[in-house]
């Protein structure tokens, strides 16, 4: 069948932590359900949380020991993959009926990874990717994935495929995924800013996909607790945005700001056919005798042993 419901979660962090925040993202099953959605799309760090404001103790050349225990806080509060919040999730999205794509902060030995995983209703978690290029500070704090987590997932709705926040931006990456025949696009995020709009609309309009955008909603920095400057106190810290678009760059739905909700479309993928006959970026409009690209999809390790025993 071609068409299809698809939604995006606008929900943000508790500061509670990832059991409060797991309980909240439960909460909408009932509304998931109702809106007959096929794929959910929840936004960034949803699960273990974007620390934005937080500067880890560090300034150029040390790190402060207060800035060593914000860390360790929070990597408290990341999760293992799996582990039992992702036994939570696949469950969720078996009752929902739906595909799951959501954002978290992953443990993997004593690194974090911004991760984006996915849940196919009564085959639980089937895929994940890692952030490949962690933007500005979140290098302090996130490792870079590698070429092996760059799944294309096959759902009731379509092929999902995932890019997180700015590696949207990141001109390679999306060939890369447009060439394993995406057909929804899924991008979590925390960037609430106009532009990103645009970002979303170009990369529905380029790729000729749908475009589902999750993004957090978090209130001001001053009811967190959070110390910013007088001017920007009742400013939220992160306003949402959260929005659908059409393969040729119409949006479908949203942008949702400033609140919670669910952000719901009703997409064809027949009309994908249509969308690229004048355009296919990996296709008939691409030049493989000027440009070409190669994908290096094997896992890096830091260590391999011989005796076959593997290393991190």
């Amino acid at each position: 069948m071609s068409k299809s419901k698809v939604a995006a979660l606008q929900i943000g962090s508790s500061p509670k932590g990832k059991q409060d925040t797991l309980e909240n993202i439960l909460a909408y099953e009932a509304e998931i359900r109702a809106s007959g959605a096929s794929v959910v799309v929840l936004p960034e760090a949803l699960l273990g949380g974007y620390p934005k404001g937080e500067i880890f103790g560090t300034r150029l050349g040390y790190r402060l020991p207060e800035g060593r225990e914000a860390f360790a806080d929070y990597f408290r509060n990341a999760i293992d993959v799996p582990g039992p919040e992702t036994d939570e999730l696949a469950a969720f999205s078996t009752r929902c009926d739906a595909s799951i794509v959501i954002g978290v902060i992953e443990r993997s030995g004593n690194t974090l990874y911004c991760t984006a995983l996915f849940f196919e209703p009564g085959a639980g978690l089937v895929a994940k990717h890692r952030k490949l290029m962690p933007t500005g500070t979140e290098r302090l704090i996130w490792g870079q994935g590698d070429g092996s987590t760059l799944p294309v997932v096959e759902s009731r709705a379509g092929r999902l495929g995932t890019a997180i926040c700015w590696e949207n931006h990141m001109p390679l990456l999306r060939t890369a995924m447009y060439a394993k025949g995406v057909q929804i696009w899924c991008a979590p995020t925390v960037d609430e800013r106009e532009i990103w709009q645009c970002s979303m609309r170009h990369i529905a309009h380029e790729g000729r996909c749908f475009v589902i955008s999750a993004c957090q909603v978090q209130p001001s920095p001053k009811a967190l607790g959070i110390s910013v400057p007088d001017w920007d106190e009742d400013r939220r810290l992160i306003n949402g945005g959260s929005v659908i678009v059409g393969p040729l760059g119409d949006v479908l739905a949203g942008p949702l700001l400033g609140e919670t909700g669910l952000v719901v479309a009703e997409i064809d993928t027949d009309e994908l056919i249509r969308a690229r006959y004048d355009f296919d970026v990996v296709g008939h409009y691409s030049r493989p005798d000027v440009f070409s690209l190669s994908v290096d999809e094997r896992q890096k390790r830091s260590v391999e042993f011989n005796d076959g025993h593997r290393g991190s």
